[in-house]
C-alpha cells in the first residue's frame, strides 16, 4: 500500500509513520516588494546545474550556518549572497510556519518588505533569474492547485502548485505561499 502525505499539516511533506530524523535548519526570505501598482513577491529560478532543486523556483535562502544568530540572520545573509539585497534594505515583518521538506530541511520562512528601486545582483552560480509575482495572484485561492504523484517507492506525495504565466511554482515554495495566504486571510492573525 502506498504511503500518503497530507497537505495542511505541519508535517505535510513527511510520509505518515516516517521515522524521525535530524533535520537541517534553513531559512528563506518571503520578500514583499511595495511596487506602485501593488505588492509583489520576489522569487528566483535556480540554475539548472545545481544538484539540489536545479531549475526550480524558490525564495532566496538556504541552510543556516554556525555564524547565523537566528533564522532571520540566515535568511538575510542568504538573500544578500544570492541576489544582492542588503539586510538593511529589508524590513522584517515576521515569520510563517516552519516547513519540513522530504529532503530533510526544516525551513523557517521569514517575511520581509522592501521598497523599490531594487538593485539586484544575482549570483550566476545559483540564480538563473529573478522575477516578481503579484501578491493578488497568491491571495486568489483559485490559483492554489493540489497535485499528487507516486514516487518510485510507491509513496503518494501531495503538493501545491501555482502555475504563473510560463513558470511552475510548486512544492515547498508553493506550500509556503499557501501559508502566507492563510496568514494574511486569517482575521485573527496578529
Amino acid at each position: 500500500m502506498a504511503t500518503s502525505y497530507l497537505l495542511g499539516d505541519p508535517a505535510a511533506i513527511l510520509p505518515v509513520g516516517q521515522v524521525e530524523r535530524t533535520l537541517v535548519p534553513a531559512a528563506v526570505l518571503v520578500l514583499l516588494v511595495a511596487q506602485p501598482g501593488g505588492f509583489t513577491i520576489l522569487l528566483t529560478q535556480r540554475t539548472s546545474h545545481l544538484a539540489n532543486h536545479g531549475g526550480q523556483i524558490s525564495f532566496p535562502g538556504g541552510r543556516m550556518e554556525a555564524t547565523d544568530a537566528d533564522p532571520v540572520a540566515a535568511a538575510l545573509r542568504e538573500t544578500e549572497e544570492e541576489i544582492g539585497i542588503r539586510p538593511d534594505e529589508v524590513e522584517v515583518l515576521g515569520r510563517l510556519d516552519d516547513y519540513i521538506t522530504v529532503t530533510g530541511f526544516q525551513v523557517v520562512p521569514i517575511v520581509g518588505m522592501i521598497r523599490p528601486p531594487l538593485t539586484l545582483v544575482p549570483d550566476p552560480f545559483e540564480v538563473a533569474e529573478i522575477f516578481e509575482v503579484p501578491l493578488a495572484f497568491i491571495l486568489d485561492q483559485a490559483n492554489h492547485q493540489k497535485h499528487s504523484r507516486v514516487t518510485a517507492t510507491g509513496e503518494r506525495r501531495f503538493y501545491y502548485a501555482m502555475p504563473f504565466e510560463d513558470r511552475y511554482i510548486w512544492g515547498a515554495t508553493a506550500g509556503m505561499l499557501v501559508n502566507l495566504y492563510e496568514a494574511l486571510s486569517d482575521p485573527c492573525a496578529s
